[in-house]
């Protein structure tokens, strides 16, 4: 019987941060991967994919989960600082826009989502529902995931100043529960059945297409994004056993099993 990866026999030591979208996939890797390679150490924590890139750049951490690309400026900084690096996508996310369970809308197109965060839209009458003022929940700016929602829903047009930011992507799901008139969007994996996923047009209301994992693999939800690691060339000799192991077909389907959509079908 051969050995599928013999490199990964070394224990490891090693720290994972940034993107909260990336945050349950890294630690239910690293959980089972620690299992397998006893002796092995590695440390996840969130903050948001511009907190974990900042912290390979300072040297912080060994690898940096993002929900989105580096920016341009990010890689100056790395060039300027003489690291280079690595980038690998290790999985993809479906964007769920949810409302309260009470909230009798079920579905939105594009347009609309935009005139509700950036607030030209402000009360759910106008979107088919009650009479109820909009409140608007969204990731703060150092977020991955406010980046790509800005970008490929609002049209790079800026959020609402009344948008409400906030730190993490559990607080939206807290948030969203507990007051009728919230809107707010979270990583597929993050879907709780106490608020409500809204089915979403990209074709002008033509159809209107629920995030699942189903969904997002067969390309038919409209928002979905890569999911990515950097890690730096110096430090991959400890990094990519582990980065080796979640691209593997038992790392794909733990992606899978965590709400998360893999590489390949």
């Amino acid at each position: 019987m051969t050995l599928l990866m013999p490199v990964m026999m070394t224990a490891q030591t090693f720290k994972i941060k940034g993107s909260d979208t990336v945050l349950p996939l890294s630690q239910a890797e690293a959980e089972s991967y620690m299992k397998k390679n006893q002796g092995s150490a590695i440390t996840v924590t969130g903050g948001g994919s511009g907190v974990g890139l900042s912290a390979i750049i300072s040297g912080t951490t060994d690898i940096a989960q993002a929900s989105r690309k580096m920016k341009m400026d990010e890689k100056v900084k790395m060039q300027e600082a003489g690291k280079a690096f690595k980038e690998v996508i290790i999985a993809y996310d479906a964007l769920a826009v949810v409302v309260n369970q009470a909230n009798p809308v079920s579905q939105l197109t594009r347009e609309q989502l935009e005139g509700i965060f950036t607030g030209k839209i402000t009360n759910w009458k106008e979107v088919g529902g009650e009479d109820m003022k909009i409140v608007t929940y969204s990731r703060e700016t150092s977020s991955g995931t406010y980046e790509f929602f800005k970008e490929h829903v609002l049209n790079k047009k800026n959020f609402a100043t009344t948008a409400l930011l906030m730190p993490a992507t559990g607080a939206i799901i807290q948030s969203v529960s507990q007051t009728k008139g919230a809107i707010g969007y979270v990583g597929l994996a993050y879907l709780e059945s106490k608020v409500k996923a809204l089915k979403v047009s990209y074709d002008g209301g033509k159809n209107y297409i629920l995030p699942s994992v189903e969904n997002a693999m067969n390309k038919s939800y409209p928002i979905t994004r890569p999911l990515y690691y950097y890690y730096l060339i110096a430090s991959e000799k400890s990094v990519l056993p582990f980065v080796n192991y979640i691209l593997s077909a038992e790392g794909q389907k733990i992606v899978q099993d965590q709400g998360y959509v893999p590489l390949k079908k």
